[in-house]
């Protein structure tokens, strides 16, 4: 049976390069999937998998997710009601937390206790590193623990561009790291709920696997 994969517009994020990915990774995989670009709440109620992702600061993306008329109320019910497997991508990740502090305070979701705050990264001589945080970084994380990391190994690059991290109340909702003046929450995930702070979609072979995991992820 094809799976029908929603990817919601909060107006930012890079769809375009999102929705080719998710493609790419199931048909690399032979996976069933229809990949739809979504606004609407109906949308959302026939969906089989959730995504969010999004680009720029927390309150501008938050808000453009509450301008989608009962677009929240239908992710708390399929996400939060019927445990529909949901992926949060760079600031869509950020949004599943309890607040952002990023041009004063707005609320998450309050999927995933915690604070998302800026960062303030010191190189190894205590000089501040730059920010955003942009290129290539390592993976840090146990193998075997969750399935979205399947097949993908400690140390494996991927993309990021942040200025702000997620700060988790409860450090084993946290499944992944890097460094980057120490330790920075790169994967979270609880339940049916998995974020990436990185760019999978810009990823390359290893955030094509990522995809292909979560869409085989059978939380």
């Amino acid at each position: 049976m094809t799976q029908r994969v929603a990817v919601i517009d909060p107006g930012s994020g890079n769809l375009a390069s999102v929705l080719r990915a998710f493609e790419k990774a199931a048909e690399d995989n032979e996976i069933d999937v229809q990949v739809k670009v979504v606004t609407s709440a109906a949308d959302l109620r026939m969906a089989d998998r959730i995504v969010l992702p999004g680009q720029g600061a927390f309150a501008a993306c938050r808000r453009g997710l509450d301008a989608l008329p009962g677009v929240v109320d239908a992710l708390e019910d399929r996400v939060r009601g019927h445990g529909v497997p949901f992926l949060g991508i760079c600031v869509g990740m950020q949004l599943m937390a309890t607040r952002g502090l990023e041009h004063g305070e707005t609320p998450g979701l309050g999927w995933i206790p915690g604070t998302v705050a800026p960062m303030d990264p010191k190189g190894p001589d205590g000089l501040p590193l730059p920010l955003p945080q942009m290129g290539w970084n390592e993976l840090s994380f146990e193998e075997g623990f969750h399935p979205v990391l399947d097949l993908v190994r400690p140390g494996d690059q991927v993309y990021f561009v942040h200025s702000f991290a997620f700060e988790a109340e409860d450090p084993e909702d946290v499944i992944a790291t890097t460094d980057y003046g120490g330790p920075v929450a790169a994967i979270i995930a609880r339940g049916n709920l998995a974020g990436l702070q990185f760019h999978v979609e810009k990823s390359g072979p290893i955030g094509l696997r990522m995809l292909a995991n979560f869409l085989r992820w059978e939380p």
